[in-house]
């Protein structure tokens, strides 16, 4: 756990020589285990899945997140809510990512968390500029993508893993 956000920290820290100042950082994650393979709304999440929310909670709690931003299904807002809570904070619910793109790329001093789906994630991190091809596997949940903006051309994006 200490190892994961001492990784994270020296990640942006590295960064941040490199930033323009007031830009900020977008951590993006697909929602964690989901109790069933179906995807229907209101799946929740498995045991697994609560935990491992628990720990990216832990991981982000010191990372300076401003505003944490969640699909409206059962599963991603249980990922994003250990966050909001110990930071005491409401999850944003976005419904397209494009959207939530622009709406982040014209908050110069948000901190976000972003929690999606196999599919939306690889979607929202191209409209944040990401030139990289990202595919999730089916089963794949323990990915944490931090989007670093930098002064000219596209963004740095670091794929962690949590």
């Amino acid at each position: 756990m200490k190892r994961a956000r001492f990784a994270i920290a020296a990640a942006i820290f590295a960064l941040a020589a490199s930033r323009v100042p007031a830009q900020k950082a977008v951590f993006v994650v697909r929602h964690a285990e989901k109790a069933s393979d179906a995807n229907e709304k209101d799946v929740p999440l498995s045991e697994q899945g609560k935990a491992r929310a628990d720990r990216l909670a832990a991981m982000l709690r010191d990372a300076g997140v401003t505003a944490i931003c969640s699909t409206d299904t059962v599963r991603t807002r249980a990922t994003a809510e250990p966050l909001a809570r110990a930071l005491h904070m409401t999850v944003r619910i976005y419904t397209d990512v494009n959207d939530l793109a622009e709406e982040l790329k014209r908050e110069p001093d948000t901190v976000a968390l972003v929690v999606g789906h196999g599919n939306t994630v690889p979607l929202f991190l191209t409209a944040m500029g990401a030139k990289e091809k990202i595919e999730l596997g089916d089963r794949e949940y323990d990915n944490l993508f931090v989007v670093v903006p930098r002064g000219s051309g596209g963004p740095e994006l670091i794929r962690l893993r949590y």
